[in-house]
C-alpha cells in the first residue's frame, strides 16, 4: 500500500524538528451543494529545522516517531 502523501501550510515551527501543518481538504456538501473547507492539523518531523510558519509543505506517512508525530516533511 503506498504512502499517503498530503499537501499543506506549517503553522508553527515551535518544537525542535517538529512542525505543525494544516492541510484543507474541500469537498460539496451532500444536500446543500456548497463547497466546503475543513481543515486538519499534523504533526511533521523536520530533521533539519529548515521550514518556517507559511511555508508550503508535502508530507508523507511514516512509522511513529513520537506520540503526535507519524508524518515527515517531503519538501518545502
Amino acid at each position: 500500500m503506498p504512502k499517503r502523501v498530503l499537501q499543506g501550510t506549517v503553522i508553527s515551527d515551535a518544537n525542535e524538528k517538529t512542525v505543525v501543518v494544516r492541510v484543507e481538504r474541500r469537498f460539496t456538501h451532500p444536500l446543500l451543494k456548497k463547497v466546503v473547507r475543513r481543515s486538519k492539523k499534523y504533526h511533521a518531523h523536520d530533521d533539519s529545522n529548515a521550514v518556517k510558519v507559511g511555508d508550503k509543505v508535502r508530507i508523507e506517512e511514516c512509522p511513529p516517531i513520537s506520540k503526535n508525530k507519524r508524518w515527515i516533511v517531503l519538501s518545502a
